[in-house]
């Protein structure tokens, strides 16, 4: 799994862009340098191998299982607004996860960067619990 730490304007950069029609004849999976050069862009986001698949992944903790609900529902707004959805994910009552990854071509594309970006460009603090003031 890799993970990016470092933000950037280019974050802003794919969040203003559109996810594009993806047609598995059209398109390929980019390769792991392209990924890992645009997972520099959306920080807190990581990239997980799913038999051999990879997928950009991030996970929260919800403040209760009703706020993981509408935080997926905010998550789906965005999701169908892009044309292009993510798994979702509501484990024990309030871990909640994402995995993006364009199922047609069995890889990553730009839209998945783009919807990462999107999704991290709104206010999920409304959602999510507070982290605990350092001692």
């Amino acid at each position: 799994m890799y993970a990016s730490t470092s933000s950037s304007s280019s974050e802003m950069e794919l969040a203003n862009k559109k996810c594009g029609q993806c047609d598995s004849k059209d398109i390929g999976a980019m390769s792991e340098q392209t990924a890992n050069e645009l997972l520099q862009q959306i920080p807190g986001w990581s990239i997980l191998n799913d038999d051999g698949k990879p997928k950009l992944h991030r996970s929260w903790k919800a403040k209760s299982f009703k706020k993981g609900l509408e935080l997926f529902q905010c998550v789906s707004d965005i999701a169908e607004a892009e044309g292009h959805h993510p798994d979702l994910h509501l484990v024990r009552w309030n871990n909640v996860s994402l995995d993006i990854w364009t199922h047609s071509i069995g890889g990553l594309s730009e839209n998945d960067f783009i919807l990462a970006a999107k999704i991290s460009a709104v206010d999920l603090e409304p959602f999510l619990r507070k982290k605990a003031a350092a001692k």
